[in-house]
């Protein structure tokens, strides 16, 4: 590669990523089983803190009414945007994170009603004001496209763990500012793409939303990265936001007084789910939340164990449930 972004790996950063791949592999197992109803909230956490981080005023509950396709007030301007990152994360999961036709296109869908120029590299200089004062004067405009080549270039060679990667590629569309408006957004965007594409349950986690708590850290963070010419104070904070995020992630500490949705799963399915939320789950509470009989549960738990995919340890009073990983879950 020719290509090498600036950053270095600190003792912390490498504590951090331990920790975090650590409890996103907890979360992982639990994934197949996030009811669409958390998923479809957390797509609104989403959409809500990525937009009020440029000053968007719409709230979750507005972004959910226009989810639903219902009619809300509010100004042209930020019903477009809440449209464009609609359609720019509903199909986050088909885009090639190290493809610039998808880069662009993926603006374009972000930005097509907001924009003049979407999905099209800025053809002028830009400066990042704060006040009346230039914090950040972005490369010239005829080096855009090459510099988002060598990046991409980079992304897709880069031998670092995602959880790096996916910062240092945040931080550096930022340094570079392809397009005359959304770059905020799209690196974002694009750092939550790079993650789902290690571990796919990022695409259900409202990072963003941690984020936008945490603004004027996520700017200190970009600021310092521009004084040092390094990006590890940038990795340093998206870590510790991704972190957050997981922590505070509503199946983490899921209880099983408020279990999935079960409606419309097989039995076996609704035990597995259960069972993620809960490990010491009884048969008993089991056949209360499903809606089935003893005997039936007691069928489902056994053709599950024969398949190898729930396991129990211990006694039927003081033991626990354990789901057994595949391979997708790795």
């Amino acid at each position: 590669m020719s290509y090498q972004p600036p950053f270095d790996i600190t003792p912390a950063i490498l504590n951090q990523v331990s920790l975090i791949s650590e409890k996103v592999g907890e979360l992982s197992v639990k994934e197949r089983f996030l009811s669409p109803q958390l998923r479809k909230t957390n797509q609104i956490k989403t959409i809500t803190g990525t937009l009020r981080i440029e000053g968007n005023s719409l709230t979750e509950s507005q972004v959910s009414a226009i989810l639903d396709g219902k009619r809300v007030l509010g100004s042209v301007l930020e019903l477009a945007e809440v449209q464009g990152a609609i359609s720019a994360y509903e199909q986050l999961n088909q885009f090639d994170a190290t493809c610039v036709e998808d880069f662009l296109k993926t603006h374009d869908l972000l930005m097509g009603d907001v924009l003049k120029n979407s999905g099209k590299f800025r053809s002028q200089s830009v400066g990042i004001h704060q006040g009346k004062k230039v914090i950040h004067v972005a490369p010239s405009a005829h080096k855009v496209s090459g510099l988002i080549a060598d990046l991409l270039v980079w992304l897709k060679n880069s031998e670092h763990h995602p959880l790096i990667t996916s910062s240092v590629f945040h931080y550096e569309l930022e340094f570079i500012h392809p397009f005359m408006d959304g770059n905020g957004r799209m690196g974002r965007l694009w750092q939550t793409l790079i993650l789902s594409r290690w571990k796919p349950v990022f695409q259900y986690l409202p990072l963003e939303s941690i984020i936008h708590d945490h603004q004027q850290d996520y700017y200190q963070a970009l600021g310092q990265a521009d004084e040092e010419a390094n990006a590890t104070p940038f990795i340093t904070f998206m870590l510790n936001a991704i972190l957050q995020t997981i922590e505070k992630n509503a199946l983490v500490n899921a209880s099983v007084n408020a279990p999935v949705n079960l409606k419309g799963m097989k039995t076996t399915e609704a035990i597995l789910a259960l069972v993620a939320q809960r490990s010491s789950i009884t048969r008993k509470e089991m056949a209360q939340w499903i809606g089935k009989d003893l005997r039936t549960i007691s069928r489902a738990i056994k053709q599950l164990q024969e398949q190898g995919l729930l396991n129990r340890v211990g006694s039927d009073k003081t033991g626990h449930w354990v789901l057994v990983l595949r391979s997708q879950f790795e």
